[in-house]
């Protein structure tokens, strides 16, 4: 189970995060933010040098074992976008895609 999902735009920004109410839910929020950075460094690195080009290759994002979840999140994620009366780039408010990412969340208490 996930204790934080966040989706982010090709623009390298959040469009929807959601992490389970606890005392370190500003660390989760933190921790998307740190990541966005990082990403927006290698990519900056890569156009001012012609270095190695595995260099954009970040590891592995998540456990194969959690395989299932991110696909179970990539269909709903597709399904958001392909609604007619959602515009890209705009965060995602869609109660279905909600009500999926309530499911993969760990529950407390």
């Amino acid at each position: 189970m996930a204790v934080c999902i966040a989706v982010i735009a090709k623009e390298n920004y959040p469009l929807y995060i959601r992490s389970v109410p606890s005392q370190n839910e500003l660390k989760f929020h933190y921790t998307v933010h740190t990541s966005l950075d990082v990403v927006e460094e290698k990519i900056s690195a890569v156009g001012k040098s012609l270095g190695d080009q595995r260099e954009l290759y970040l590891g592995l994002l998540y456990p194969t074992e959690d395989y299932r979840m991110f696909r179970k999140l990539h269909n709903s994620f597709t399904d958001v976008m392909c609604n007619p009366f959602h515009n890209p780039g705009d965060p995602i408010q869609s109660k279905t895609f909600d009500g999926i990412v309530s499911g993969m969340m760990v529950q407390t208490g």
